[in-house]
């Protein structure tokens, strides 16, 4: 194993190819008995129109369902007699298809998922029954209200814009997708130039070319004319109550945020995780549930698109608390914008940010998949320890000036189930 200058295990450099076809890859070497290996294509819900709503989540289910050598139980035994697994799933601007697996069956995982990708024939009887499937899987979703309440704010907040509905799609809509419109979308969407393979594991980069040569060079695949993104307009804020049959009244409040490829996300990540990404400690967590009881979860979050992004902040509680939760909140927010870090509280914040990402950092799926995505689009993959300097540079005006644009209580919209 590489150490570096501090004493800590360096994993491998990444590897990158591009086929003539267009279709990149990366590759990062692991001494592993385990491996991973998938496509990420730059297509989510975001890139459908709009009588195609749930289409690329529809796409991600039937890929399984058959292909021209293949019927639906052959792809799934494929990988799981040799004890391996396959997944995918479906974000707003990504679709995921991957295998995990002993290093030995690379080859296997390599051909299924050109197969699946690019040889799938979306039976009509599969059709049927997949759509029933994702129908119960939306009802499911409907009676989670704690879960929901992320895509309708999300929706609220880009209201008639791509971004802005659900990536399962609607019952109406769904019923609406026939096998012409996904061949269509499919024909569009997923072009070579639209994806990066992805590796992880142990298979040395000239077998991960060889393999990709072999199976996913293909001729007959022409260029398509993606969807075009269009950029979201900001809109006034605006205050939205649901009723609910709930328990507990569940609330978001947030507002627009800037894309990925701002200078200033790492900042970003680092205030958001100060004031309530996920640590027991964080500033939100601490004054709602640690000193006054009144919510089980609190929680700040980040989602940071192409040309655009969302921080959001949820809790639910006794609906006779809401507006004192509010409160105890904006006087969090408040004290952002007010007060700058001091050296120490800087330092711990940054420590502690550092330490969460070490530890997500050891389960080597989730190295696999981001890796993909910083790939799919940036066009490169930084290791942590490339990360960790951007985040010790952050300094304590930067949060607060972050803060200042973020946290206006005029700009944060708000949307309630009671």
């Amino acid at each position: 194993m590489k150490i570096n200058d501090n004493g800590r295990y360096a994993r491998p450099s990444v590897s990158t190819h591009k086929l003539s076809n267009g279709l990149r890859i990366i590759h990062q070497p692991f001494p592993s008995e385990i491996s991973y290996c998938g496509i990420v294509v730059n297509t989510g819900s975001r890139d459908e129109f709009s009588d195609e709503h749930g289409m690329a989540h529809f796409v991600e289910h039937l890929l399984f369902k058959g292909t021209k050598k293949r019927k639906a139980h052959h792809v799934i035994n494929r990988m799981e007699n040799v004890g391996g697994e396959l997944n995918a799933y479906t974000t707003k601007e990504e679709t995921f298809i991957y295998t995990t697996f002993l290093s030995e069956y690379f080859e296997r995982a390599m051909e299924l998922l050109s197969d699946i990708v690019f040889h799938s024939t979306f039976p009509e009887n599969q059709i049927q029954k997949e759509r029933d499937v994702i129908l119960d899987e939306i009802n499911s979703y409907i009676d989670s209200p704690s879960e929901l309440i992320f895509d309708d704010f999300e929706n609220f907040l880009f209201p008639n814009h791509e971004i802005g509905h659900y990536i399962l799609g609607t019952t109406e809509s769904l019923l609406n997708l026939d096998k012409e419109k996904i061949g269509k979308f499919v024909n569009r969407q997923y072009s070579p130039e639209n994806m990066v393979l992805f590796s992880f594991g142990k298979t040395p980069f000239s077998k991960v070319i060889r393999l990709s040569e072999q199976f996913f060079n293909l001729s007959h695949l022409s260029h398509s004319i993606f969807k075009k993104r269009e950029r979201p307009l900001i809109e006034v804020a605006k205050k939205y109550r649901v009723e609910k049959d709930t328990a507990q009244t569940h609330v978001m409040l947030g507002t627009h945020a800037f894309d990925m490829f701002h200078p200033d996300r790492y900042s970003l990540y680092l205030l958001n995780h100060i004031l309530g990404g996920g640590s027991i400690n964080s500033r939100l967590n601490n004054s709602l549930r640690e000193k006054n009881g009144l919510v089980y979860n609190v929680e700040s979050n980040l989602a940071l698109y192409t040309d655009t992004g969302l921080f959001s902040i949820y809790f639910a509680c006794d609906k006779k608390q809401v507006g004192r939760c509010l409160k105890l909140i904006d006087k969090e927010l408040q004290k952002l914008i007010e007060f700058p870090l001091s050296a120490n509280q800087l330092t711990t914040a940054k420590r502690q940010y550092k330490g969460q990402l070490g530890i997500a950092s050891e389960n080597n799926e989730s190295i696999a998949l981001r890796m993909a995505k910083s790939y799919l689009h940036f066009n490169h993959y930084l290791p942590l320890e490339e990360v960790f300097p951007k985040i010790d540079a952050i300094t304590s005006e930067q949060i607060q000036n972050l803060a200042e644009k973020l946290f206006i209580s005029e700009q944060l919209c708000q949307l309630e189930y009671f």
